[in-house]
């Protein structure tokens, strides 16, 4: 068995990073919600 979580920089933000939240609805809404919640970090 190999081990299954192999993580990648690039690609963890390319999912996750600010500029792909920003280009959703959601995502954005997202953005929204951890500003109101007062994040220092609102996205990777």
């Amino acid at each position: 068995m190999s081990i299954t979580y192999k993580p990648k920089s690039a690609k963890r933000k390319k999912r996750h990073g600010f500029r792909k939240r920003n280009r959703t609805k959601n995502g954005k809404n997202v953005l929204k919600r951890r500003r109101r919640e007062g994040r220092k970090k609102l996205a990777l």
